[in-house]
């Protein structure tokens, strides 16, 4: 029978000591050394006063007991186990220790401390023992070899409900479970110490042991009075953790064996590579693992020297790494790229030049200046050879051409062009978009996916060192926090330095000084001085009409032929067809919409042969264009526009070549509003300033040029210069403007036949602009036939086209006085001059 008994208390905070459990007590605690002292000094005072109400003096402790109660977030459980301190002694680093042993369960009850306690701070409380349930014709004792339920058999006797049989078979469950886990943990001799247990009592309370037992389970352990119950929360729990077990102990061992077998890999490679050494030597066959292998092809390629040393560095590195090593596969492919690239590749030239010139004649008309270009290059180069000055200081006699011109001119088509005619290998770059300079130079070889730059990467595809390379859009490429492509493209394309080129990956020397690099742009103002300044600039202004009609006939339609299924017996379209497509249904400076248009017109004689509405052959003249594309879209119209005083002619250069421009001026009645200026039509800021020179040039002018520039002061000068959504800059507009606001002044309407461009000074002087060939061109395909340009502009005559020249009457002028002159009608009678001026 359990007896009440009256023990000092020692909270165990988060952690619950079960019974059978053997555990150290720290002793420099004050409250844990002054609970130890009260259990082994016994009872303080054994006088009638000293006892507690209701407990008599026998039931105060004599030996050496302590209540051990587990308190859990401040609160302490109302069971607790009822311990033994069985030593104190020292531990080694100089602080004591009592090891006490849990006996039993004991419920926890309260009491007030007795009078004459040595410690007062010691809590006492009333422990009461409790002992296990266990079912009834249980024996105490589980037998390894015994069935549960089977007569006569030993751990279930009478047991009519099989209450006992459940509890041995529980008991055996969670011994083999436990026993598992702990061999699994490699502590075999503590596995044998618990499969020696018979007591289930005993072997449940072993679970106090466990670390994968959190202190809630624990708890409701040591609450668990009946042994089966304990055994049935125990046997889920652990069945749980062995299966945790068992998953981290199969990953364990797989990647045991992985890492096994990657040793065991290297080892036999290592083995192999010797064994494969050996066997070289004795017969004289060549080695035949990879890294051999490796140092065989850099040995038997044509190297320069310096790249031949940087491939058997990295060949030596290769034959140190691990296979194992990422390093592996970016020593191979930098390998493999050197050994791809052509370091001693040299395409024979073509130094027939009659030959040269028939080809680029064949494939392109008109373009003089740069098949020029390429004849005088190849004239140098065979010059050069036959002197036996081919290689000068290193450098070879390459070539840097930059060929900037409206869209559609020939630019890109130009480049395999100039490489059939040299009899090299062509190779193009698409620039455009680009903004990393990795994409120039290449990317450093600690980047994963490092490769080579575009440069280096064009001349592998090549197959030689002296390619035709097209830098397609060079005025495209762009810039941010990933570096300037532009800057990059300055050591490419300077004869000066590229000779010693290195790109980021390879890291060595790279010869691109026999390169012939043709640069493509449609506008030179976005390509920054430093790299304008390495290339020869070659402008392709656009095509005149009859260069036009020959490109039609001879290249654009056969191909669109060829594209509708088509034959040339089947389709024929005349000149004067081909000649209205070019000047009345496009207006550009190259041929893409004339290619076009002659597209879409087999397109609708193909449709209409489908459709039984007309039969081949057929022959298109200038008058059926109506029926395939309808009224021409861009007639003439200087004659309608410039018909009121006010408006004039000028001439301008886009991004699609020349182009005509309308100034037109008005002055507001003086009763409508104040005086001033008012620009429209999206104007730069050069272009703001031309038209305040021109009202400042006639207001101080005006007496002289007979205009009644009084009238300025009281009413406002609106200048427009259409089409409005099109942003317009640049000094070339001064003498339109100036003209149109003459005109308008003077009520002299400006000639419908005239167009004119130049920079006016305040002086009146006539100043030099740029794009003359592009310009002339322009007017010739609005039909235009007088012009009128600054003197100082005479030298730019030469270059535009003899055929535009003849069917233009271009006047040279120097003054403004010139261009009023030569730009105005004939002055009407002076009642309506006044008339309209006012």
């Amino acid at each position: 029978m359990s007896h009440t008994r009256l023990l000092p208390l020692l909270p165990l905070d988060d952690a619950v000591v079960l019974p059978g459990m053997v555990v150290p007590l720290d002793l420099s605690d004050a409250g844990t050394r002054a609970a130890v002292d009260a259990a082994r000094g016994g009872r303080p005072d054994s006088t009638p006063d000293a006892r507690a109400p209701g407990i008599s003096s026998r039931s105060f402790q004599r030996t050496a007991e302590i209540l051990l109660v587990p308190r859990v977030d401040g609160d302490l459980a109302d069971m607790g186990v009822l311990a033994v301190v069985d030593q104190i002694g020292r531990l080694p680093n100089g602080g004591t220790a009592a090891l006490v042993r849990a006996v039993s369960r004991a419920r926890v009850g309260t009491a007030p401390t007795p009078p004459g306690a040595a410690d007062t701070d010691v809590v006492w409380a009333e422990a009461t023992p409790v002992e296990p349930v266990l079912p009834a014709g249980f024996t105490g004792t589980i037998s390894a070899t015994a069935t549960a339920g089977t007569p006569g058999a030993t751990g279930a006797t009478d047991d009519p409900d099989g209450a006992a049989a459940r509890l041995v078979e529980l008991a055996r469950e969670y011994r083999t479970l436990v026993t598992g886990v702990l061999r699994a943990r490699g502590v075999g001799q503590v596995a044998d110490t618990v499969e020696a247990i018979e007591n289930p009592d005993t072997l449940a309370d072993t679970a106090g042991y466990s670390s994968y037992l959190s202190t809630a389970q624990k708890l409701e352990l040591l609450r668990a009075v009946d042994v089966t119950a304990r055994l049935e929360l125990l046997v889920p729990w652990t069945r749980e953790h062995a299966a945790e077990v068992d998953v981290a102990e199969t990953i364990r061992r797989d990647v045991q064996e992985g890492v096994d077998r990657q040793q065991r890999e290297f080892l036999l490679r290592r083995q192999l590579e010797a064994v494969r050494k050996e066997l070289a030597e004795l017969d004289g066959s060549p080695a035949s693992s990879e890294q051999e292998d490796y140092r065989a092809r850099v040995e038997a390629a044509d190297l320069p020297e310096k790249v031949r040393a940087a491939a058997l560095k990295e060949v030596d590195k290769l034959e140190r790494t691990a296979e194992s090593s990422p390093e592996v596969g970016w020593i191979r492919t930098w390998l493999d790229t050197v050994l791809e690239l052509p370091w001693n590749e040299h395409a024979e030239d073509t130094y027939d030049i009659a030959s040269a010139r028939a080809v680029l004649d064949a494939d392109h008309a008109g373009l003089s200046d740069v098949k020029d270009r390429i004849v005088e290059y190849l004239a140098v180069r065979r010059r050069r050879a036959d002197a036996g000055l081919g290689v000068v200081g290193g450098r070879r006699s390459g070539a840097v051409l930059a060929l900037a011109g409206p869209p559609g001119v020939g630019k890109t088509s130009l480049g395999e062009s100039v490489a059939r005619a040299m009899g090299r290998r062509f190779a193009r770059v698409a620039l455009g978009g680009v903004r990393d300079e990795a994409e120039i130079r290449g990317h450093r070889r600690t980047y994963v996916g490092a490769q080579p730059g575009r440069i280096v990467r064009a001349i592998r595809e090549a197959g030689s060192m002296n390619p035709v390379i097209l830098l397609d859009e060079v005025d495209k490429v762009g810039s941010d926090y990933r570096g300037d492509p532009t800057a990059a493209l300055l050591e490419v394309l300077d004869p000066a330095q590229n000779h010693t080129f290195r790109d980021h990956y390879l890291e060595v020397e790279l010869d691109l000084s026999d390169v012939l690099f043709l640069a493509t742009a449609n506008v030179l103002e976005s390509i920054p001085a430093p790299l304008l300044d390495r290339m020869e600039l070659i402008l392709l202004d656009g095509y005149t009409e009859e260069e036009k009609v020959t490109i039609a006939r001879d290249h654009l339609l056969p191909r669109q032929l060829e594209r509708a299924g088509l034959t040339p017996d089947d389709v024929t379209v005349d000149d004067a067809a081909l000649r209205l497509l070019a000047g009345e249904y496009t207006r550009e400076a190259g041929v893409r919409d004339l290619e076009r248009a002659t597209a879409r017109v087999l397109r609708k004689v193909v449709a209409k042969v489908a459709l039984d509405e007309t039969a081949l052959p057929v022959t298109i003249g200038a008058g059926d264009l109506a029926g395939y594309l309808g009224r021409p879209r861009h007639t003439p119209e200087s004659a309608e526009r410039t018909a009121l005083p006010g408006v004039a002619t000028g001439l301008a250069v886009t991004g699609a070549g020349g182009d005509v421009l309308f100034v037109e001026a008005s002055l507001a009645d003086p009763e409508t509003g104040a005086s001033g200026v008012t620009l429209t039509g999206q104007l730069g800021d050069v272009m703001k300033e031309s038209a305040q020179i021109a009202l400042s040039y006639l207001r101080s002018r005006g007496v002289e040029l007979e205009l009644p520039v009084g009238d300025l002061r009281d009413r406002g000068v609106h200048i427009h210069v259409p089409a409005g959504a099109v942003p317009k800059d640049g000094p070339s507009a001064g003498v339109t403007m100036t003209t149109a606001l003459a005109s308008l002044l003077s009520g002299r309407p400006v000639r419908a036949d005239v167009a004119m461009t130049g920079e006016v000074s305040l002086t009146g002087r006539v100043l030099p602009i740029g794009g003359v060939k592009q310009k002339l061109l322009a007017a010739h395909r609005a039909g235009i036939t007088t012009v009128l340009l600054p003197a100082r502009n005479d030298p730019d005559l030469d270059d535009v086209p003899a055929a535009v020249r003849e069917a233009l009457t271009v006047h040279l002028v120097a003054d403004v006085r010139e261009v009023l002159e030569l730009a105005l009608e004939p002055a009407f009678d002076t009642t309506h001059t006044h008339a309209v001026a006012a």
